[in-house]
């Protein structure tokens, strides 16, 4: 185990809420504290799957001003005593290609440390926001389409699925989000998933999630959206670009923001990937990109925002996609 961090308070409204989370969350991701209770969601027949019935009530339950009103909570603090978790495990290096349309857009400057994505192309249909209910409380995330066989997978941190032992309900996915309005529809999960360590222990190194979102007016998520490409097992020190919807402060969630540079093997608590960038609650789960074309928006998705410690404000961290994320991915794109 990594981090036993202590205890998260909010940053306006709300009440404060004990974690057994691993290490500082991005995005724990923007839990909110609006007050409003979600509609509950059926008895699943296993973890993470989630009923018809339970999907119309998500998408319904997920209204515009509901998206607009989210309020971050403040990130966990960690503890600079604990043990070094074991290295992710390791495969042979597979990539795979995206099937995003490509949009030709200007060259932006890299490195960034944080600011609104500018550049159009296909990230801007791929990404956007995700929202759950948790312990009670609305929240959101940020998750990735990618290509898959399935056509309905969508990445995301594995906080963003479930966290202190419970699956998220009500959980949507809505590409291209907006200032509460979903110009590509909202899209319900059927399943979610997380990597066996995460679902375990909550493990840092392991904090990545997957869902499966059900056809939407007749029509699978990539054939609507794009989907981008995904690269596993391709080592540290990249050239990588982070997108997300950061909803904390200096934040609201309205904006999608990207950061960029070459990143780094995290020399503290985790195995991780390091970037500077200052992106904050309610990015989590956003997708990291090796080989990212500026010009077509399209990239391999080879990470994503996972974690902040609390000492380096400016610094954002995500796990490394080694066998056991690619293990998900197909898990996931099989289902």
């Amino acid at each position: 185990m990594i981090g036993r961090p202590r205890s998260l308070r909010p940053s306006g409204r709300g009440e404060p809420v004990r974690r057994t989370l691993l290490g500082v969350l991005a995005g724990v991701a923007a839990l909110l504290a609006t007050g409003v209770t979600a509609a509950p969601a059926s008895a699943a027949p296993e973890p993470g799957t989630t009923a018809p019935s339970a999907q119309e009530r998500a998408r319904a339950f997920w209204t515009p001003q509901r998206m607009r009103e989210a309020t971050p909570l403040d990130v966990l603090s960690v503890d600079r005593s604990d043990v070094r978790a074991a290295a992710p495990r390791k495969g042979r290096t597979t990539v795979i290609a995206p099937t995003a349309s490509a949009s030709g857009v200007g060259p932006l400057a890299i490195p960034h440390s944080g600011g609104p994505w500018s550049g159009g192309g296909a990230v801007v249909k791929t990404a956007g926001r995700v929202f759950f209910t948790y312990q009670g409380r609305t929240a959101s995330c940020s998750g990735n389409a990618v290509t898959s066989a399935n056509k309905s997978t969508v990445l995301t941190a594995g906080h963003c699925v479930k966290m202190e032992g419970a699956w998220h309900t009500n959980w949507v996915f809505v590409p291209g989000y907006h200032d509460g309005q979903a110009p590509y529809g909202t899209w319900t999960a059927s399943k979610t998933l997380s990597t066996p360590q995460w679902t375990a222990s909550e493990d840092i190194n392991y904090d990545i999630g997957a869902a499966v979102v059900a056809p939407l007016d007749g029509k699978k998520l990539t054939d609507v959206v794009g989907g981008q490409g995904l690269a596993f097992n391709t080592g540290y020190n990249k050239a990588m670009y982070a997108f997300g919807f950061p909803a904390a402060a200096p934040y609201d969630g309205s904006k999608f923001i990207y950061c960029s540079g070459t990143t780094y093997r995290d020399f503290l608590l985790s195995s991780d990937h390091g970037l500077t960038c200052n992106m904050t609650g309610g990015s989590s789960g956003g997708p990291w990109f090796t080989q990212f074309n500026e010009a077509t928006g399209t990239g391999l998705q080879s990470s994503v925002n996972s974690f902040k410690y609390n000492f380096l404000p400016n610094a954002m961290y995500g796990p490394y996609f080694g066998a056991d994320a690619q293990n998900l991915y197909q898990s996931a794109q099989s289902s």
